[in-house]
């Protein structure tokens, strides 16, 4: 009897943490902000509830995404600015997606870097950027260019922390 007890014991710790793996990888996972790239939108330790399974969706332009950043191997939080097909370029501050000023109410400063002339995404090709647009602030496509949309982890959808500033974002 001891022996079908243990074997039950960790039949369903293997279970648990299969469960477990498959709610985080296709469903929801919490994500740390780490950095003020986001910021004001986001601040530093906020913690969000991150959708898993948005990532197979068509996610729209100005979505909030964790990405696996191709720079360092770790997970940044960035806004989702232009998708396959879309011509982006940067001048007098701003940026132009498709031939039109993208109005950006999100952030706190017009993009401060010198002007880039324009280019097309290619297929699969998706561009994010950081809401803190001054020099340095936030390390994103600009600095190591278009992602593929297989680096796109989840997509956040709600605030959870601090209490004082939860709610959807």
């Amino acid at each position: 009897m001891k022996k079908n007890e243990t074997l039950s014991f960790i039949l369903t710790i293997v279970a648990a943490v299969l469960i477990a793996l498959f709610v985080r990888t296709f469903i929801f996972n919490i994500a740390v902000v780490n950095g003020e790239s986001m910021h004001p939108t986001l601040n530093e330790r906020d913690k969000l509830l991150c959708l898993s399974y948005k990532r197979y969706t068509d996610l729209p332009r100005g979505e909030i995404v964790v990405i696996d950043a191709p720079n360092d191997n770790r997970n940044y939080i960035k806004r989702l600015i232009g998708k396959p097909g879309d011509t982006i370029e940067f001048k007098d501050g701003k940026v132009i997606l498709n031939g039109k000023v993208l109005e950006e109410t999100y952030t706190s400063t017009d993009y401060t870097e010198s002007d880039v002339e324009s280019f097309t995404l290619k297929d699969d090709e998706y561009f994010v950027m950081g809401d803190n647009r001054l020099p340095g602030m936030s390390v994103d496509s600009r600095y190591f260019g278009p992602i593929e949309k297989k680096r796109i982890k989840s997509a956040a959808v709600y605030r959870i922390l601090p209490l004082s500033n939860r709610g959807k974002i």
